[in-house]
């Protein structure tokens, strides 16, 4: 069973609808730590401010994914839920992440290389640096393009399975054993994006 988890900020919709065009068995919408704590496989999307994860802590879901996590059940974090994997990030420096990654997400800069880089990141961007053991990205070459939106970025660490490069280097996919994350929405990134998908619910 795959469980999305439902913080009300994520996109939801769309990332079930993928999760079903792939034929994934037994996909749930839930906020129920239990549900969560059986789950084979864990998805968190995410759009919009990190302060919204406040609520996976309020509701007992960041304890249930740490348990979940430490059995090895499969974890992908999209988006937002990418960020929330890091310690946590400036956009609310008093809301904790679940720090499964060392260090914090920060705002893209105002200027790089002497001129103004805009923000948020928006649009199609390319996967740079895709580590051959990646499983998650199985299948994908590097240089494929994927849809981005967003303020903040995740630093480069040493799980960063692939980067991606807007104002310097940021971690674009991260994956660790049964832990992943992308900043970018697969389930709006075409061939390459229901590629990563298919590649989790293969797992």
């Amino acid at each position: 069973m795959i469980a999305v988890i439902d913080y009300k900020a994520g996109n939801l919709t769309s990332v079930v609808k993928a999760l079903h065009y792939l034929e994934a068995s037994e996909v749930t919408v839930t906020q129920d730590p239990a549900i969560v704590r059986s789950a084979a496989k864990i998805v968190l999307p995410g759009v919009g401010h990190f302060q919204a994860t406040q609520l996976l802590t309020d509701l007992g879901l960041t304890e249930a994914v740490r348990e979940s996590v430490a059995r090895g059940a499969w974890f992908l974090g999209i988006c937002v839920g990418l960020q929330w994997l890091f310690k946590g990030s400036t956009e609310a420096p008093a809301t904790t992440g679940l720090g499964h990654f060392p260090g914090a997400c920060e705002r893209f800069p105002a200027h790089f290389e002497g001129a103004e880089l805009k923000s948020p990141h928006v649009g199609w961007n390319s996967l740079e640096g895709i580590r051959d053991d990646s499983r998650l990205l199985k299948g994908v070459n590097g240089g494929g393009f994927v849809y981005y939106t967003h303020s903040w970025r995740a630093p480069v660490v040493s799980a960063t399975a692939s980067v991606t490069n807007y104002g310097g280097a940021f971690t674009g996919v991260v994956e660790q054993e049964n832990v992943m994350g992308v900043q970018f929405h697969p389930e709006k990134s075409s061939a390459v994006g229901l590629q990563v998908l298919k590649n989790f619910v293969e797992l």
